[in-house]
């Protein structure tokens, strides 16, 4: 049993550091006659992907089990919610012709219709992540994180006459103002656990100049006299945890070191592996580490910019996604999409993995978790806006029940959106387009 009551926004401090702590049973107060129940937070995250996918290897078979694009999730298949039939309708053009991608990016999470414009006067509406925020991140150290794997202008022509801003960003925290997000691991490991190269003074500098100095080495005072205070389960928490941080920690130096000399021609973010999947986990990583130590209780990922042309050398494959996504119904174009979709989801697991490893007073993060997976558009080639290839993963702290298909022919993805908020107990009457709530 712990020996003191720890509280929940103890951090390890060093110089230049400050990493938060993961759930431990020191955190909660304890009777001799019984435990009371924990108060484990319930998280928000919402992956977003770009230009579509293959929808007949997406949608649910004709006999029991996963579709194809979606076998590497077969097991959290008990924890995924597998959903069609939502749209967008505000990612239509609504007599502003083309321009879908960027309105796929922009309506995704805002379910509300951007003002067609590549200049400053953009205009589109709050997105859920941040309608979440604003009531429940005063929480934690961090409202939400935005994260992705690509930079991008917020201003300028990207789509058709939309500005590039709506491309760029899927989290806004006004009608007009977009959350940029962070494609560095570093400096989003930065921003959760201090900079590992901080030195408390310039005699410390000199004396450590010789080699880089780990997070945890800055820290390691401070944890040697919290480990003092907690029984023999949380020790074993805490170690577990800080091991983490540490793996974390040397993939994101071999990272750097092969971002010193990248391949010609390529441009990468600061710190970034030049494997677009490795930059995806590497970022993936550190954001369940966030929700280990509740940082932060919403996050948004886009795993790649609307209308994304990205190849993928390491599946074969050299045409550019948004190419391959005007099929035109050309099987060998259609086999391709579907093999990035596939590899996409496999990224996704892995992310899952890392929840549904971390135990809690109650379940693992992911039983504590609502993660959205998708996007405003579904057929690439026809640009879209319903039928939506929509994931539902965690259980939301025991209010979601996993392992279904849901078919929600026609309601707006928003309903969707006001489900998970009214788990959250954030109060909202109506998003975007709907008052309606989906029945999960």
């Amino acid at each position: 049993m712990s020996r003191n009551l720890i509280t929940r926004r103890t951090m390890l401090r060093g110089a230049g550091a400050a990493i938060g702590l993961p759930f431990l049973e020191a955190m909660f107060p304890r009777t001799l006659l019984a435990a009371p129940a924990a108060k484990v937070p319930v998280r928000a995250a919402f992956f977003y992907i770009p230009v579509g996918m293959n929808m007949e290897a997406w949608r649910p078979p004709k006999t029991p089990g996963l579709p194809e694009t979606l076998a590497p999730l077969k097991a959290f298949a008990g924890s995924i919610c597998h959903i069609t039939g939502l749209q967008q309708k505000n990612a239509e053009g609504l007599g502003d012709g083309a321009g879908d991608h960027a309105r796929d990016g922009a309506v995704y999470l805002t379910g509300m219709h951007p003002k067609k414009t590549d200049g400053k006067d953009i205009n589109v509406g709050v997105s859920v992540d941040q309608v979440i925020a604003q009531q429940v991140g005063g929480d934690t150290r961090f409202p939400s994180l935005e994260i992705g794997t690509d930079g991008g202008a917020q201003s300028g022509n990207c789509d058709s006459g939309y500005s590039c801003a709506y491309s760029s960003n899927i989290s806004w925290r006004t009608a007009n103002q977009p959350n940029a997000k962070e494609t560095s691991p570093r400096n989003l490991f930065i921003r959760l656990f201090g900079d590992p190269k901080a030195r408390a003074s310039e005699a410390e500098i000199a004396r450590e100049a010789s080699y880089t100095r780990s997070i945890l080495d800055m820290v390691n005072e401070d944890s040697k006299r919290l480990r003092a205070r907690l029984g023999t389960s949380d020790q074993g928490k805490l170690d577990e945890y800080l091991e983490g941080v540490r793996a974390i920690e040397k993939q994101i130096q071999g990272a750097e070191k092969m971002a010193a000399n990248p391949p010609p021609n390529i441009e990468l973010p600061s710190g970034a592996p030049g494997d677009h999947g490795e930059h995806i986990k590497l970022l993936a990583a550190i954001l369940a580490a966030a929700f280990q130590t509740d940082s932060t209780r919403v996050a948004t990922f886009m795993l790649a910019n609307s209308g994304s042309n990205k190849t993928f050398p390491s599946l074969g494959i050299s045409e550019g996604h948004h190419t391959l996504s005007h099929h035109a119904g050309d099987k060998n174009k259609l086999e391709k999409i579907k093999k990035i979709d596939k590899h996409y989801i496999e990224l996704f697991a892995t992310f899952l993995e890392k929840l549904q490893a971390v135990k809690e007073e109650k379940g693992t993060i992911l039983d504590n978790s609502m993660i959205v997976y998708g996007g405003a558009l579904s057929d690439g080639n026809r640009h879209n806006h319903d039928d939506l290839p929509i994931l539902l993963a965690g259980k939301g702290g025991g209010t979601v029940a996993g392992g279904r298909f849901l078919k929600m022919q026609g309601q707006p993805l928003n309903s969707l959106f006001l489900s998970i908020m009214d788990r959250l107990k954030v109060k909202v009457v109506q998003f975007g387009d709907t008052a309606k709530r989906a029945a999960l």
